[in-house]
């Protein structure tokens, strides 16, 4: 089919303006494509977090016992401040609890809450002071006694229950939420005194294991025994007393009890598989408090200490030859 000179003219005009136009589109987008002003924004989806400060969740106040104290503000006046130094006070330090303040000063850790004035025991923070001795009792002379392990008559030890112990050793534990016996020898939760009395330490003790002895004190390093066993064994309270502490809030020791036996000594029991006793409830020596487990460690065995105005002593100095 012939077409005119002058379609033909125009149909080739029309087609090279369509190309010169695709050229430039695509000139176009190649250029827009490589410009380094127009990349697409990046999202950072790591944590922020400052130096030296872990990007972590605070920890449950529940239990108290993942990332203790927090670091703070170096431009803030932290609580208790003035007394830093001094006699019956405490500097919490990096990774401190409540409950491994009270361990290591020899009182019940809500105790210490409570005269402090401590709305959450689990918001404190490094560098707050903290009286850890009762108001009404005076630091200095709490320090003057001085920690020292007492001196241990020359005669054997009794190791046999007297009858009125014995009897109370064979009684049942109260049951849950059952109120202590009235005539209870343990002390209360919160004693009127907090400096060590020479009478603390007229204490009759007991083995809170029969298992053997693995690991024996040595100051610095074992704080206190470890006595091995199978699990399910059970686990004995050392003397009388009543329990500040039962749960799983100290890192270190698993399934603990704290059993404060008078103004000068607490005993610990660690790694157990299973309580038997709760938070304020009067034991007696040998009572069954738990039993022996593995938790937080690496075999069955009971961790025991005994500590005197808070620092560990060896075990072996006190209890009876067996």
């Amino acid at each position: 089919m012939n077409r005119p000179p002058a379609l033909l003219a125009t149909m080739h005009f029309v087609s090279l303006k369509l190309r010169l136009c695709f050229a430039t589109v695509l000139v176009v987008l190649l250029s827009g494509c490589a410009t380094p002003a127009n990349k697409a924004p990046v999202e950072d989806r790591k944590p922020a977090k400052s130096a030296g400060q872990p990007a972590s969740a605070p920890a449950s106040a529940a239990d108290l016992s993942a990332g203790g104290a927090q670091p703070a503000d170096a431009s803030k006046v932290l609580p208790g401040a003035e007394n830093a130094g001094k006699p019956g006070y405490y500097t919490v330090k990096p990774g401190d609890t409540m409950i491994r303040i009270g361990l290591d000063n020899g009182q019940n850790w809500r105790d210490v809450v409570r005269w402090n004035g401590i709305e959450n025991p689990n918001l404190i923070e490094v560098g707050q002071v903290l009286r850890v001795v009762p108001p009404n009792v005076d630091p200095a002379a709490v320090a003057s006694r001085g920690v020292v392990v007492p001196k241990l008559d020359a005669r054997p030890l009794d190791t046999k229950p007297t009858a009125s112990a014995a009897a109370a050793s064979a009684a049942p534990a109260p049951a849950s939420g059952a109120a202590a016996p009235a005539a209870s020898a343990a002390p209360a939760a919160s004693p009127p005194v907090a400096g060590a009395r020479e009478a603390d330490d007229d204490v009759t003790w007991a083995w809170p294991s029969l298992g053997a002895v693995a690991t024996g004190f040595e100051e610095g390093r074992h704080k206190g025994l470890a006595i091995i066993g199978k699990a399910g064994d059970p686990v004995l309270a050392a003397a009388d007393g009543r329990v500040v502490y039962a749960g799983s809030g100290l890192r270190g020791y698993g399934n603990l009890v704290i059993v404060k036996h008078n103004n000068t000594y607490l005993t610990a029991y660690a790694h157990n598989q299973a309580l038997m006793v709760r938070e304020d409830q009067a034991v007696r020596r040998g009572q069954k408090i738990a039993e022996m487990g593995a938790s937080d460690a690496e075999r069955v065995q009971l961790h025991f200490e005994i500590r005197r105005l808070g620092k560990p002593i060896d075990p072996a100095k006190l209890l009876p030859v067996r």
